[in-house]
């Protein structure tokens, strides 16, 4: 399966879900999750990206999201990036 995330109408809502490796349990601790919230925020009010409803579970994230920005594979690959270097 492709790692890459294929959206072909950047306007539409989506379902996206991204899980930490091995399902390690990351977000148990407060600081990882505010790591997460502070890099969704910064996606939000400088990319273009709208965030409709967002769960953090201890190894995984789920958003309903779409972009009236940037490409959003291009937003959620840096967002990750960003994210995984935080933690």
């Amino acid at each position: 399966m492709s790692r890459n995330y294929k959206f072909r109408d950047q306007e539409k809502l989506y379902f996206v879900t991204f899980s930490v490796v091995n399902w390690i349990d990351v977000f148990v601790r407060r600081e990882y999750k505010d790591i997460v919230v502070a890099s969704l925020r910064y996606c939000i009010n400088h990319k273009g990206l709208e965030v409709y409803a967002w769960c953090i579970m201890t190894s995984h994230v789920h958003l309903i999201t779409r972009t009236m920005g940037e490409r959003l594979e291009d937003i959620l690959r840096d967002l990750k990036r960003h994210t995984a270097k935080a933690i």
